[in-house]
């Protein structure tokens, strides 16, 4: 596997993130994990990547219900960010609205995925971040 990358989670729920962190230990995906807890303060993190202050991530791991800005908020701003645009976003979200997925679908995400309710279903997404991160 090649270099380390970097992966951007923004979630507020620290179970999640935690099961994020196990699914990445699991599939053995050599990262640096920046967690950001609520939509405003991703926003500011993409407006100091485009800056140059920030690191653009290599994977962006969103969830759309943040506080202070919604997960919708963020990803428009991924997509208008100069430093973002083509990074793959994956939103994870308890969510399996159909509105909210016809929402994102014009943002343009590298997947929705609804997070699964069992840990083993869960576990098995290092293996979807790990496909993104490292391709074959």
């Amino acid at each position: 596997m090649g270099q380390a990358r970097h992966v951007l989670l923004v979630e507020d729920n620290a179970a999640d993130i935690g099961l994020v962190r196990e699914a990445l230990q699991e599939h053995k995906v050599r990262c640096e994990l920046t967690v950001i807890l609520n939509g405003a303060r991703a926003i500011a993190f993409i407006d100091e990547a485009d800056a140059g202050e920030q690191v653009c991530p290599d994977l962006v791991i969103i969830d759309l219900n943040l506080p202070k800005k919604p997960g919708k908020e963020v990803l428009k701003r991924i997509r208008t960010s100069t430093s973002f645009p083509d990074v793959p976003v994956i939103v994870l979200t308890s969510s399996d609205n159909q509105r909210d997925r016809e929402e994102v679908a014009s943002f343009s995400p590298y997947q929705y995925i609804r997070k699964p309710s069992k840990l083993n279903e869960f576990l098995k997404l290092g293996a979807v971040f790990k496909q993104i991160l490292y391709p074959a």
